[in-house]
């Protein structure tokens, strides 16, 4: 009989506690999810697991400490919940990228620049900054303070050299030409 009244003592304590605690949970809820529907589901939640599992706290100075991990806990597990989830069997597993067409990438912009480090300065200049960075005719000028006519010819000359520079290497690998593609 003894064994009875001190659990259900017990159980009183620990249900005026946790009815102590619930506006204190409520707070913390609602600051987390600013939702006051949300925090009250979330605080019922935490407080009927904690009611259902008083027996597991060891240490009633810690019930705050317990009460707010579970509250954590069924936060995170609220919004595992609400994750969306994708059908397995709708995922297309196939992608474009393939480790050849990766490696045929990196040859060609290898060889892509071989042949702009084979140009003069102000070639390099005219067609990184045409070609590669897309700036205008006009705009190159501006920006390397040369005339308009300079920066077409040095154009011109640059895609001429890259074209002998690179004309071979295509001619062994037809796979290339439609890799390299003109800029413009």
């Amino acid at each position: 009989m003894v064994d009875l009244l001190d659990f259900f003592l017990r159980t009183r304590e620990a249900q005026r506690a946790l009815t102590q605690a619930r506006s204190r949970l409520y707070r913390v809820a609602y600051a987390w999810c600013h939702s006051a529907a949300l925090a009250d589901d979330l605080v019922q939640e935490t407080l009927t697991k904690a009611l259902q599992k008083t027996s597991q706290l060891r240490d009633p100075k810690a019930r705050d400490a317990w009460l707010f991990t579970i509250l954590t806990n069924c936060y995170r597990d609220h919004f595992r919940r609400q994750r969306d989830m994708d059908d397995i069997d709708d995922i297309e597993i196939s992608h474009d990228t393939t480790p050849e067409s990766e490696t045929s990438s990196t040859e060609i912009v290898g060889m892509v620049r071989k042949a702009i480090a084979q140009l003069s300065e102000g070639q390099r200049q005219v067609v990184t900054l045409v070609d590669l960075e897309g700036f205008s005719y006009g705009e190159v000028a501006q920006i390397l303070d040369v005339p308009i006519g300079t920066v077409m010819s040095r154009l011109c000359r640059a895609r001429n050299a890259m074209k002998a520079f690179l004309l071979p290497e295509i001619q062994q690998n037809p796979a290339m030409v439609r890799e390299i593609r003109r800029i413009k």
